[in-house]
């Protein structure tokens, strides 16, 4: 799941066997990509967001986590060429196969991933090649029905 970092000022070590594991993202779109579903409890209206725009209709937060467990292990990433790019949401996250860098999807166009950030505007048209689509398919399709991902203002501020 993803949390926020600042919850009711609630504090917890970090690391502790037999709990869950924290995990760090650059931001929503880099962990719906990871197989992540925000937590009922600390981001409420998006897991509520989140849920309605599930492929599912009255779909359990269990249901949700066991389907993208399948999806983050079953390595059927679909390959896509630029073409079919244009037909993901945004919020999307995708490798290119050749250079192994990583895109986020946004307005037709593609931005590099990077731990800081993400890098300039890149037109879809100048990409060429094979890329693996990263965000599980359940995920897209929430995408298409709605469902916003937050996005680092690497991307959206340009």
């Amino acid at each position: 799941m993803t949390c926020l970092l600042d919850f009711k000022e609630r504090k917890r070590p970090l690391m502790q066997p037999g709990q869950y594991t924290e995990l760090f993202f650059l931001d929503e779109a880099t962990a719906l990509a990871a197989g992540h579903r925000p937590c009922a409890e600390c981001r409420r209206d998006r897991y509520k967001a989140f849920l309605a725009a599930w492929p599912e209709k009255g779909v359990k937060a269990g249901e949700v986590d066991a389907c993208l467990k399948r999806e983050r292990s079953d390595g059927q990433r679909p390959l896509l060429g630029v073409d079919q790019l244009r037909t993901l949401p945004d919020g999307v996250l995708v490798k290119h196969l050749s250079s192994g860098t990583f895109y986020l999807l946004l307005g037709g166009d593609a931005y590099a991933w990077s731990f800081s950030g993400y890098g300039a505007r890149q037109p879809l048209p100048t990409l060429s090649g094979q890329f693996r689509v990263l965000t599980p398919a359940s995920t897209v399709a929430a995408m298409k029905n709605g469902y916003r991902p937050d996005i680092h203002p690497s991307a959206v501020s340009r």
